[in-house]
């Protein structure tokens, strides 16, 4: 079994009518996590990088390590490796030359502002990259919208979502022919979200539905879609930690999204404190423990038990 695309991956979840995940990986050990509770779960799994974002200051050495690694899985269980939120066009470059199966444009925002891109702006720099993608057998996913929050997991702001249109949505992937498509349907990314002030959660089943009808071809993806846990932020804060307590949308929603045409989601946040909890529980009980491997498998495993958990969730658990 050799590395999938994204158009693989996703064609096979649209058949069986699950979602699969795609987790963000910042280190070898996130990506052995991810790796190991694929297995467990025999569930396909889509490993996600996002460029400038690693343990490491050879991003090339780790790009070229990831791919190294997720190639020895390949054979056991079905893998896709992702760019998340290329912002540029070298981006995108950059890791399909070191062999990843996807990537993703979003031009949804501009590079040097980081203000909304026009429609137009967005079409032509997405269909850019698949031009340069799609000849060497590599998937594209494109955003439409704007999505809440910050990447790298400080705020969590509703007012910066922009909802994705399906007149757009249509008219893009047109222009772009690209394989997926995130929509702004009312998710956050970061780890804090949503308060209890701001009101209900807020993703819009109707508007998921409604894409999937006009795009019966394309595969929808749900962006900034953890869940926030309560217990892993109540444990980091317990240990030392000062996480704002908030909440994103429920493993119920996420599920009622998959129902809707929800065939990738994103997860991010929620491993990531699944780690940080589990570290900080482990180093508050254990103050003596100076070994790096004691500490780091910690990590791991609330890390990895985090996505299996997600895997089954999205209903993509026993497929592989």
């Amino acid at each position: 079994m050799a590395l999938q695309t994204l158009r693989e991956a996703l064609a096979l979840a649209e058949a069986g009518e699950y979602a699969v995940g795609a987790f963000n990986v910042s280190s070898l050990d996130q990506v052995l996590a991810v790796l190991a509770a694929a297995e467990a779960e025999r569930s396909p799994v889509i490993v996600q990088a996002i460029a400038g974002m690693s343990a490491y200051d050879d991003e090339s050495a780790w790009w070229h390590r990831l791919r190294r690694l997720v190639d020895e899985h390949a054979d056991r269980i079905p893998v896709v490796l992702h760019l998340d939120h290329g912002r540029t066009y070298d981006d995108c470059a950059r890791a399909i030359d070191h062999g990843f199966t996807s990537v993703m444009i979003d031009a949804s925002r501009d590079i040097d502002d980081d203000e909304p891109s026009s429609f137009d702006e967005n079409v032509a720099l997405t269909r850019r990259v698949v031009e340069l993608a799609h000849p060497a057998g590599v998937s594209v996913e494109g955003e439409l919208g704007t999505i809440g929050g910050a990447e790298a997991g400080i705020t969590g702001t509703v007012e910066e979502i922009v909802f994705a249109d399906p007149d757009q949505a249509a008219s893009f992937v047109a222009a772009t022919d690209v394989d997926a498509l995130a929509v702004a349907v009312g998710t956050s990314h970061g780890s804090v979200k949503f308060t209890d002030a701001e009101g209900g959660q807020r993703l819009r089943l109707e508007l998921i539905a409604e894409i999937k009808r006009r795009l019966p071809d394309t595969f929808l993806v749900l962006h900034g879609s953890s869940s926030v846990p309560a217990e892993a932020v109540a444990t980091i804060n317990a240990h030392g930690g000062s996480v704002r307590p908030s909440y994103g949308i429920s493993p119920e929603q996420k599920s009622e999204g998959v129902a809707a045409g929800i065939r990738k989601i994103n997860q991010g946040t929620d491993s990531h404190l699944a780690w940080t909890a589990a570290l900080r529980e482990f180093l508050s009980e254990r103050p003596a423990v100076v070994e790096p491997s004691e500490q780091l498998r910690a990590g791991i495993d609330g890390f990895r038990g985090m996505v299996a958990r997600r895997m089954r969730e999205f209903g993509s658990a026993g497929r592989a």
